[in-house]
């Protein structure tokens, strides 16, 4: 009889299949200390939670036979990921369960902001009736960017197709099949910030989204903008935002989400342009119980040794086979990571080959593995579980296959990863006593350790390239550790790839891309 402890409140109609399950007990403990908590979980197979229960180190260590933390919604900050996977403890959570509500929070804010709605209601419990103050605008035939179109900016999507909306949409990731498919148009950045009359934002919160809307995307938005957060506090830069609503440039904003929650004496709250919920976006009935639905089923598979999709740390791997793959998973994500710094546009393909001794092995981890390097940097909690099936929501198609040809090499992992804007290839391979090596990028022989601080140049291969690298990062105070040089043929094109002792700053990257005969200039960080 497997044990499954919960000790954040589910609803019973959410842990349903597990209280009818016959080879399961439930076991619900609320409002524990954290020492009352370390007493209860010592014979716990399984452990619900949301997000009260702080699921530490210590806690994943008194539970020798604990197998899976469910974590009942998206976010698993209360759980240590890192303790749970060296203990082979699976953590899975529920990223489906909230994307209606959110989809629909996100349309209701959208509609209040363009009626003024909130600021209405206030006024007549104020006593006023004051019509002219609260005039509004009609959706129909005005422009919705959409930053970020997965599941959630999807749906919103449909419902604002269903008003008549023009739905623009920016995201990494999406193809011109999957925009056509939703009736959108896909657009840049740019394109999607200029443009739009409203701005919904559906991103995760990484280091490149931190406030992905400042003040400089504020400057290239229409007079008048909308702007609307029920995805991350921090997406957008609340300083500018407010300085861009007192400026008159934006209209109005509709705001779910906060950088600091509660927004104790947030400037935007005294702003009548703004209004705000308290993180509502997955507060309906139906969420909460979908949430505990959908980590119920997959608690009760992974007990009964059933395929689960959603852990969001690493599978379980035997023994054997996780010793001799180790010495590649360092060399597969970073050819996966280095490949997508480089790579622009949207994958549609990727194509995975493995040659010699490697073939032997099962290879499919290490594509999980290239396959989160890849994904990483435009999405957020990508690991080696889900990233195949982030791939798959996205309509990117993956060919994983191995050859006899090695060209030289014992082993060698080759990847090439085609998107809306053309294709690149990168291949890497292990040299004994040196470890991991990128061989190739596209079709130029190199020799790179994928480590630290890197500088990737496409440049015409002209007398003096190298000595004005040199130079000019001489004078920014930058050494160069290790440079490798790759052409063709005499006098065309090459590729310099440099590492450096420390990253650059936005400014002297800039400067650096104004060098004359320099095509390209990109900072990898791996």
């Amino acid at each position: 009889m497997h044990k499954v402890y919960i000790t954040d409140p589910l609803s019973d109609q959410g842990i349903e299949k597990l209280l009818q399950a016959d080879d399961i007990e439930v076991i619900r403990r609320y409002d524990l200390t954290p020492n009352q908590l370390l007493e209860e979980i010592a014979d716990a197979d399984a452990l619900l939670v949301r997000s009260q229960t702080q699921v530490t180190e210590q806690v994943i260590a008194q539970a020798p036979r604990l197998k899976v933390i469910a974590r009942a919604g998206v976010g698993v900050d209360n759980i240590d990921i890192p303790a749970a996977t060296q203990k082979g403890v699976i953590v899975v959570n529920a990223p489906d369960g909230n994307t209606i509500s959110t989809a629909e929070h996100t349309f209701a804010m959208l509609l209040s902001l363009s009626r003024n709605i909130p600021q209405a209601y206030h006024s007549i419990l104020q006593g006023k009736w004051n019509r002219k103050a609260f005039v509004g605008i009609e959706l129909k035939s005005k422009t919705l960017s959409i930053i970020g179109l997965g599941r959630i900016g999807a749906e919103l999507a449909k419902r604002a197709k269903a008003f008549r909306m023009e739905v623009m949409a920016y995201d990494p990731y999406l193809t011109k099949e999957r925009a056509e498919e939703l009736g959108v148009k896909k657009a840049s950045f740019d394109e999607a910030i200029r443009y739009a009359d409203y701005i919904t934002v559906h991103t995760p919160l990484t280091k490149e989204t931190k406030h992905f809307i400042n003040a400089d995307t504020f400057q290239n938005m229409k007079q008048n903008v909308r702007i609307l957060n029920c995805a991350r506090g921090g997406i957008i830069d609340e300083t500018a935002l407010y300085e861009a609503i007192k400026a008159g440039k934006v209209a109005g904003a509709a705001l779910d989400v906060f950088e600091d929650e509660p927004p104790i004496q947030n400037p935007l709250l005294e702003l009548p342009q703004v209004i705000a919920t308290p993180h509502l976006g997955a507060s309906t009935i139906e969420a909460q119980e979908n949430v505990a639905i959908d980590v119920s089923e997959e608690v009760i598979r992974i007990l009964r040794n059933q395929p689960f999709k959603n852990a969001v740390n690493l599978p379980s791997v035997p023994a054997e086979l996780q010793q001799k793959l180790q010495p590649y998973q360092e060399l597969a994500e970073k050819l996966g990571s280095f490949l997508a710094q480089i790579t622009p546009g949207a994958p549609t393909k990727i194509t995975f080959t493995y040659a010699g001794e490697i073939t032997a092995l099962d290879i499919a981890p290490l594509t999980r593995t290239i396959l989160k390097g890849l994904l990483s940097h435009s999405l957020a909690s990508v690991n080696d579980v889900n990233a195949p099936h982030l791939a798959q929501q996205r309509g990117i198609q993956l060919i994983e296959q191995k050859t006899s040809h090695t060209h030289g090499f014992t082993q060698i992992i080759h990847v090439e990863m085609e998107t809306s804007r053309g294709s690149h290839r990168i291949a890497g391979t292990l040299i004994n006593g040196f470890g991991a090596r990128i061989t190739k990028i596209d079709d130029y022989s190199v020799d790179v350790t994928p480590r630290g601080n890197l500088l990737y140049i496409r440049h015409q291969d002209i007398p003096g390239a190298i000595g004005k690298v040199g130079m000019f990062l001489g004078q920014q105070g930058v050494n160069i550790a290790t440079m490798q040089v790759g052409r063709l043929t005499l006098g065309g094109q090459a590729i310099m790839v440099l590492r450096m002792d420390r990253p650059l700053t936005a400014p002297i990257l800039n400067e650096f891309t104004q060098i004359p005969n320099f095509e390209e200039v990109i900072e990898i960080t791996l």
